[in-house]
């Protein structure tokens, strides 16, 4: 692996932090496994997140276990498109992992029936609040969600601060969004937004109303993450929302202008997942890849590397994470979790291109 350099600031209340990371070689223990008898040592991989990062690590699971060299299938997906796969394949489940969902779909797919509990080992690492109370699937890593904008169209003094900047009259036209439905990044952001609004009449109205604004201030929605940095890039628009972890891997890997801005009033923090697929077809094989993936090596080197928050703790905190001192949103999870689906199903008929 190269050791990467930031090539860009972090601003955080309007004091912008520059971080430097030097990576290292994914590693751990190689596996004792034998495969299932009816899938082998085979593993198919349903993953939301980046590429790069999941060929970086499925590479180093092959070399720390050599007898799945050619037999593990990645298959990109956003979260909620993993979610509906799984739930459509109950009746023959073709995936052994789901990799990269919020806490609320994996908890909706666990509640579906559709998940196996991960390895006595890999629950056990995981803090009881990152992970469901089974081990059916167990938090990888803090996402922090946050505002990125284009710093070749915008200067750091016109850069939206907070949230409400993004509705501001000055932004009209100047935002495009990863389209929601099907992000599980973009829907847990719409829904703390409803959230950090909710009390106010006790309903999701004034959420509602703060989106319509945003709507409105919208340019574009984007089809993928990877159509969103094209977008950024080629100063169709100047604004975005998403997580810090891909924004920084596309500054670090393919030196995009972008500026990540930690909101003033703070970034809702989601718990990203994983999860083995109930019934998959190979069994053993998933926790195989849960007992590295959740290994202390693997996620130093993620953290080090990949800007990941880890969900277990680490000997060292990386460097980067230190510096940072993220501000985190108080959002009631449990609330969007009952909300979500009917939340962003309003979204999508009543305000998405409306305004």
């Amino acid at each position: 692996m190269h050791s990467p350099r930031l090539r860009t600031a972090i601003f955080a209340g309007g004091v912008a932090l520059t971080l430097g990371l030097t990576g290292c070689g994914l590693g751990a223990t190689p596996q004792d496994d034998s495969g299932d008898s009816a899938g082998g040592n085979t593993l198919t991989i349903y993953t939301a997140r980046d590429k790069g990062l999941a060929d970086s690590v499925v590479a180093d699971f092959v070399a720390a276990n050599p007898d799945f060299e050619g037999n593990v299938e990645v298959l990109t997906l956003g979260a909620q498109e993993a979610l509906e796969r799984i739930r459509a394949e109950k009746t023959n489940p073709r995936g052994d992992i789901w990799w990269g969902g919020t806490s609320q779909q994996m908890q909706q797919a666990a509640s579906d029936g559709v998940l196996s509990a991960a390895p006595q080992s890999v629950i056990d690492a995981v803090p009881a609040a990152s992970r469901d109370a089974d081990g059916l699937w167990v938090g990888e890593m803090k996402l922090a969600e946050v505002i990125v904008y284009n710093h070749d169209m915008l200067s750091a003094a016109d850069a939206p601060k907070d949230w409400d900047d993004l509705i501001a009259p000055a932004l009209n036209d100047q935002i495009a969004i990863r389209d929601v439905a099907a992000s599980g990044t973009m829907r847990s952001i719409y829904s703390a937004m409803i959230d950090q609004r909710f009390d106010e009449a006790g309903s999701p109205e004034a959420g509602y109303d703060w989106l319509r604004a945003l709507d409105a201030n919208t340019k574009v929605y984007a089809a993928n993450p990877t159509d969103l940095y094209l977008r950024l890039t080629r100063q169709e628009a100047a604004v975005t929302a998403w997580n810090l972890q891909d924004v920084m891997l596309q500054i670090e890997q393919q030196n995009a202008p972008y500026t990540a801005v930690v909101p003033t009033s703070g970034a809702p923090m989601l718990v990203d997942g994983v999860a083995k697929i109930a019934d998959g077809p190979s069994s053993a094989g998933a926790d195989a890849f849960l007992e590295f993936l959740l290994s202390e090596p693997t996620q130093t080197t993620l953290a080090e590397t990949y800007f990941q928050i880890p969900s277990i703790e680490l000997a060292t905190e990386p460097s980067w994470l230190a510096d940072l001192n993220l501000k985190e949103m108080d959002v009631d999870w449990s609330r969007v979790a009952e909300n979500e689906t009917a939340w962003i199903d309003y979204w999508a008929t009543n305000i998405k291109g409306q305004n």
